[in-house]
């Protein structure tokens, strides 16, 4: 039986210019989620990802740390059924 959850995830910090949404893709597509990661206009990063919940708490976990040259201050996770919106996971503009 398969446990697949959507979450919508806000980042806030020092998350843009440093390569934070391609850590986030990385670390998505190695854990098998699907969604997608962009910049917001406000400084944040949004972040839509589906798979199995025991995958997503740990990519939470490796978000909230971020790549070296970020600062991840706040996480604010929406959690929902998944919804199948994505085939893969990629970064959007």
């Amino acid at each position: 039986m398969s446990d697949k959850q959507h979450i919508h995830a806000l980042v806030s910090g020092r998350v843009q210019g440093v390569g934070f949404r391609y850590f986030v893709q990385r670390i998505a597509r190695s854990m098998d989620l699907t969604g997608e990661v962009r910049n917001m206009g406000d400084g944040r990063v949004e972040i839509f990802a589906e798979g199995e919940a025991s995958s997503l708490l740990a990519f939470i976990k490796k978000v909230e740390q971020g790549p070296a040259l970020s600062h991840v201050s706040s996480v604010n996770v929406n959690w929902s059924p998944a919804i199948g919106a994505h085939k893969d996971f990629n970064t959007t503009y």
